[in-house]
């Protein structure tokens, strides 16, 4: 008699209750005969309703993530997928109703993302007149937005009767206007002096706060990396490390914010050890990995020839 054999465990998909999944995504840029890989692989989640700020050098990949984020650019394999779009099969359609309604979109330019001859108020109006809302929903939507955002004041200006920081806070708006569950910024701070900065990150947090919005921002600004529970980052077009932060209490009795930095492993096993670390321990193109009780170890192979 023979016995009944166990059901194999299905696999649990990666990122599966996750609003925003990326996983082995990569973005290839043809330019002539030279092919570019913005992203190599890349794997990122991002839970509904996190606060996440993307890191990384010029060329690593966190600009072209956050555009096929945003619906601006389309991935070249793997996978991405955000609430219940999936990034790589949306036709021309899908895409117009997922930037209008899943995703906003503020750009680091802050004459990118107003028009200069409207006033706050009918910019904030517009997008909503594209999705149809009507005109009463606009006007108190627009209305609260603005409010919100500390730029009511600013609803019959136009952009340039405005600060930087106003601009941007319009834009933040301008963006929120249909309700996105997702709001994505472009280094939002890049152009701001350092006090206009933390009004407009001021403004980010109470979105995410406030409205639930889920908030994805790359960013140069260590101050803005720096005030976010979560940081990402990105290297060779892969996501490297990731920095957690968490409020301790101490043996004093004060409450201090407690960082701790992440390797980050992809899905195919791989870690990207700090150059630092490489440099100090001579590791080049081979190492040694042993299985220890509670960790693994990473040597340098000293069989290599030099």
């Amino acid at each position: 008699m023979s016995l009944p054999q166990p059901t194999p465990r299905r696999a649990v998909e990666f990122g599966r209750d996750a609003l925003i999944v990326c996983e082995s995504l990569v973005r290839i840029y043809q330019t002539g005969s030279i092919e570019v890989q913005a992203l190599q692989g890349l794997d990122l989640v991002v839970e509904s309703g996190e606060m996440v700020a993307v890191v990384g050098a010029s060329g690593s990949g966190k600009s072209t993530l956050l555009s096929i984020l945003a619906g601006i650019d389309a991935p070249t394999a793997g996978r991405a997928r955000v609430d219940r779009w999936d990034l790589l099969a949306m036709s021309r359609a899908d895409r117009v109703r997922y930037r209008r309604h899943t995703v906003g979109f503020v750009r680091q330019q802050s004459t990118s993302n107003l028009v200069p001859y409207l006033t706050a108020r009918q910019m904030v109006d517009l997008p909503m007149t594209a999705a149809r809302t009507p005109a009463s929903t606009r006007r108190a939507r627009a209305a609260e937005l603005l409010e919100a955002l500390g730029v009511a004041d600013c609803a019959d200006r136009r952009p340039a009767q405005m600060s930087g920081g106003q601009q941007m806070r319009v834009a933040v708006a301008v963006a929120l206007a249909n309700q996105p569950r997702v709001l994505l910024a472009d280094e939002p701070t890049g152009e701001l002096d350092t006090a206009t900065s933390a009004e407009v990150f001021g403004a980010l947090r109470d979105v995410n706060r406030q409205l639930g919005v889920t908030v994805v921002v790359v960013t140069h600004d260590p101050e803005v990396s720096g005030k976010v529970e979560r940081t990402v980052a990105i290297r060779d077009g892969r996501t490297s490390s990731e920095v957690l932060r968490r409020a301790a209490t101490g043996a004093d009795g004060d409450v201090r914010v407690v960082a701790e930095e992440y390797a980050v492993m992809d899905r195919a096993g791989r870690v990207q050890v700090p150059r630092e670390y490489r440099e100090a321990l001579a590791l080049t193109r081979r190492v040694r990995l042993a299985l220890e009780a509670d960790h693994v170890a990473i040597r340098p192979d000293l069989a290599e020839p030099a």
